[in-house]
């Protein structure tokens, strides 16, 4: 089995910046990336503290999720050594980019006209019947928007299914789309077609499809210029981590040759307001996984893309390994909307499955294991109660850490975003500490890397998420 799926490119943003020094400064050193956030009124809240980048009010509508995949797409592509128009599959994990439509239907577009008002001007700007409306210009070439288009595309946007986006023969590689200059004016890259519909729109209305998932898989293949299928995941925080997951299983099975696998986040009023009404923030600024005084999680802004190849297709090509993934597995504990099963019944089953594809059913050979540890009441000691039961003679001498309290949740992109930092672990030789660590708690007792960054002479590596409704992920790397 090892061997068989390779890690040959990546490219990682969070709030440390972009690229894997960022992560060392941040990540590695213990550093908590945690401020108080000024990209939207947090007044209402509990906390204005978040792990973000670029803050101010256009800290995303600047730099929009569709942009931050594409940065980190070509930076996985160009390690990787793929060149444009190459067959890939890609495979999203993400929950779309719900900034435009707060801002749409709050009245904040680039012209002040409230939602409603746009949407009545869009109404009265329309077409007749009887005159066949052009299709949308792409906003980034190689992308569809028609409406058409990406209402076919999703195929399913309840949690834990996959919307598949479709292949994309031909598509135009398009390199360096980036944010535009002025964050007031268009976020969006199209050139400007007068007297169109949408160009009399505000950026944030003509980005509100956005929101969709597939969309951002459709742009982000567009961009790159891959031309396999698309699928998208909206599981929640498994989901860059079941794409992971499916792109090894299709590579494994001998259905595919490359997949580029991808995760996105970045902090917005949406979500935030939404764990914010469910009390899961911590109040304090800091996230203490796996500590007795632990209050809660943070938010924070995730983006990365993983290139994925068998083994051999890697070694016709000449391209460097960076890490064997080697055991995978998924399960699910159905104990709860919202909170783990108190045992981590769901997260022990998915670790057994990986390491018996790994051919370690008993984690002999597992050096460290990335937590989930988001700092929360319920999930630390069900996790740590879920690796005690997968690996009941080894548990207290691997060493377990949350990176979690230093770049905040980045929920969809968890997944994607981990597996980086536990590659690099094992690049680097280097165990990434669990920073905030105070009071040990008794229901929490393995080793957790408390503050402190440990050398390690690492070989094998497990990295582990799980997310509402109960799902659960992990994923085996191992040293080439």
């Amino acid at each position: 089995m090892s061997g068989e799926v390779t890690v040959t490119g990546f490219g990682v943003r969070t709030a440390f910046g972009t690229g894997a020094d960022a992560l060392r400064r941040g990540v590695f050193a213990g550093v908590p990336s945690f401020a108080a956030t000024t990209r939207f009124d947090t007044g209402p809240y509990r906390t204005a503290m978040a792990g973000v980048a670029g803050d101010g009010p256009g800290g995303v509508e600047g730099w929009a999720l569709r942009y931050a995949l594409a940065e980190c797409g070509d930076e996985a592509l160009a390690m990787a050594g793929l060149a444009p128009g190459a067959e890939a599959a890609v495979l999203l994990g993400v929950a779309g980019d719900h900034t435009s439509v707060t801002r749409y239907w709050r009245g904040a577009g680039s012209d002040g006209r409230c939602g409603s008002d746009v949407a009545g001007c869009a109404h009265a700007a329309e077409p007749q019947m009887s005159q066949p409306r052009a299709p949308e210009k792409h906003p980034v070439r190689g992308a569809s928007t028609d409406a058409g288009r990406v209402a076919g595309a999703v195929r399913a946007t309840d949690s834990g299914r996959v919307a598949d986006a479709g292949p994309a023969a031909g598509r135009e590689r398009v390199t360096g789309a980036r944010p535009p200059t002025d964050p007031a004016r268009a976020t969006d890259a199209r050139p400007v077609e007068a007297g169109r519909v949408g160009d009399a729109m505000p950026a944030d209305a003509r980005r509100v499809a956005d929101a969709v998932p597939a969309r951002l898989t459709e742009l982000l293949a567009g961009e790159l210029g891959l031309t396999g299928p698309r699928l998208t995941f909206t599981n929640a925080c498994v989901a860059s981590a079941a794409a992971i997951i499916h792109a090894c299983r299709l590579i494994s099975s001998g259905r595919i040759d490359v997949a580029v696998c991808a995760g996105g986040y970045l902090v917005e009023e949406e979500t935030f307001g939404k764990f914010d009404s469910g009390r899961a923030l911590s109040r304090d600024g800091m996230v203490r996984p796996f500590s007795a005084d632990r209050s809660g999680l943070l938010l924070g802004d995730g983006v990365a893309v993983v290139v994925l190849e068998s083994a051999e297709h890697a070694r016709r090509r000449g391209a460097r390994p960076l890490a064997g993934v080697v055991g995978w597995g998924a399960a699910s504990d159905a104990h709860h909307i919202a909170q783990p099963h108190p045992e981590g019944v769901g997260l022990a089953r998915a670790a057994r499955q990986a390491m018996r594809l790994a051919g370690d059913p008993d984690g002999a050979a597992l050096d460290y294991v990335n937590a989930h540890g988001t700092g929360t009441k319920y999930n630390d000691g069900a996790e740590t109660r879920g690796l005690r039961a997968a690996f009941p003679e080894r548990a207290e001498s691997i060493p377990v850490s949350s990176t979690k309290s230093t770049t905040g949740h980045l929920l969809e992109a968890a997944g994607v975003v981990e597996f980086v930092i536990t590659m690099l672990a094992l690049t680097d030789g280097v165990l990434p500490p669990t920073a905030g660590f105070t009071t040990p708690d008794p229901e929490c007792d393995l080793d957790y890397v408390p503050n402190e960054p440990r050398r390690a002479d690492l070989r094998r590596a497990l990295t582990v998420n799980a997310a509402f409704g109960g799902a659960n992920t992990a994923l085996v790397l191992e040293r080439p």
